[in-house]
């Protein structure tokens, strides 16, 4: 098990030998892990981006990552001295995918603008932007050799582009329905893709003809191949991951996990167990060889930010504003900003541990029931300029006071007793 976020797991990447991997969360970072016989092992935490990393892709070599997130950038890390080398600026939407080429001279990017964007990872440069899409891109990959970029889209198309001059070759495939994620195979002639519609399909790149696999309930939401063990699997919506054969593409392994989506896969570098991020703040793992049957994940449920009947209007404010991103513990681990713990009274960016912005180191902001008001009145492009708290407004003066007083309860150090972290959400005005 990867355990070491702060926020749902958005995506994992492993090595081919199986020997290290790198986590991305919605807690605004990446880690980096060796992965033992005894089990993975941290190795660097990389903070950079102001909002949720969505996706990492990592050099053949292992020497560079990139990433990208909601906060429209793409980073590229050096993973061998655990620094952020670049940061690409371009993007006016959140980030979802990333790719780079097999020599790791290029790197592509698919935006919520409707553009991927190519980037020149040898002199940092940007390169041409991919205009023709008429909804979001949700995933990019490029062909074996790199000449050629395929992007997948919400308008339902899989397109073609030269990635040299960034010139659109046309379309591949027409599916009607949004394209989620996308992967092109080993041997190079073919795309496995995954569609909001269910559908997990094969495309024959010069054909355009598509093949079935599967048609679950929900959309697909991950795909994955690992041409070391012949195989490829699908992550749904609804928890379902299967994983296919692509000997004959007869399905081997089918797993149910009722506790939430499959957004990205990964396996171990014996071929033994497959790795799921979802809404969990670690990854679970599942044996597939020797087959053990399913065992649920050692999880608390509702999560902490997830709604239940008996919240009070403020717990309920709460969960859904800030759950995400803020503990109501001392000791509650990283999250994407710091604990709420002891909050009012508190100075602003005053945590010795916590990365602050500097729109919050400089900020001479006490927590309060005034302050805490305003943030949630004016937001915090006003309250705190030049911090990475995410937009966050509550108009509604009962429900804004609701959660201020909950707030006052529910951060004070005399109920560390009566504040039970299993279940107790944690605040997504990020950054206090």
């Amino acid at each position: 098990m990867f355990d070491g976020h702060g926020g749902p797991v958005r995506a994992i990447y492993i090595a081919p030998d199986g020997e290290f991997a790198i986590t991305a969360s919605f807690d605004y970072s990446m880690i980096s892990w060796t992965v033992e016989p005894d089990g993975p092992r941290e190795i660097h935490r990389f903070d950079g981006h102001n909002a949720a990393v969505n996706d990492v892709a990592v050099t053949p070599l292992r020497d560079i990552a990139v990433s990208v997130g909601d906060d429209s950038m793409v980073i590229v890390w050096d993973l061998e001295e655990n620094r952020m080398l670049h940061q690409f600026e371009g993007h006016t939407g959140k980030v979802l995918g990333v790719a780079v080429t097999n020599n790791g001279h290029l790197a592509a990017s698919a935006g919520w603008d409707h553009t991927a964007r190519l980037w020149n990872l040898r002199n940092m440069e940007p390169g041409p932007v991919l205009e023709g899409h008429r909804g979001n891109i949700n995933a990019v990959d490029f062909s074996l050799d790199g000449r050629r970029l395929f992007t997948a889209s919400y308008d339902g198309t899989i397109r073609a582009w030269n990635s040299e001059t960034g010139a659109a070759n046309g379309i591949i495939y027409r599916h009607g329905w949004g394209v989620n994620v996308m992967q092109v195979l080993p041997g190079g002639t073919h795309i496995l893709f995954g569609a909001i519609d269910g559908i997990v399909g094969l495309v024959d790149i010069e054909t355009g003809e598509m093949t079935e696999l599967a048609d679950i309930e929900g959309p697909v939401l991950a795909v994955a191949s690992w041409p070391q063990h012949g195989l490829v699997a699908s992550g749904g919506g609804n928890g379902t991951i299967q994983v296919w054969n692509m000997a004959d593409w007869e399905l081997i392994h089918e797993l149910e996990d009722p506790y939430g989506p499959a957004w990205s896969l990964a396996i171990s570098g014996d071929g033994t167990t497959i790795f799921r991020a979802g809404l969990d703040d670690f990854v679970a793992g599942w044996q597939i060889s020797p087959r053990q049957n399913f065992e649920p994940v050692a999880s608390v449920f509702p999560r902490r930010f997830q709604l239940r009947e008996d919240m009070s209007m403020g717990e309920r404010e709460f969960t859904r504003k800030c759950s995400i991103c803020h503990s109501l513990m001392a000791d509650d681990g990283h999250r994407a900003g710091p604990s709420l713990y002891n909050l009012f009274g508190r100075h602003a960016g005053s945590l010795p541990d916590y990365p602050y912005s500097p729109g919050l180191e400089n900020s001479d902001i006490v927590w309060n029931a005034e302050t805490i008001g305003r943030l949630f009145d004016e937001g915090p492009e006003v309250v705190t300029p030049g911090s990475k708290m995410p937009l966050q407004r509550l108009k509604d003066v009962e429900h804004r006071d609701a959660l201020i007083e909950y707030l006052k309860i529910a951060t004070a150090p005399i109920n560390d007793a009566i504040i039970n972290p299993a279940i107790q959400p944690s605040v997504d005005a990020g950054g206090q």
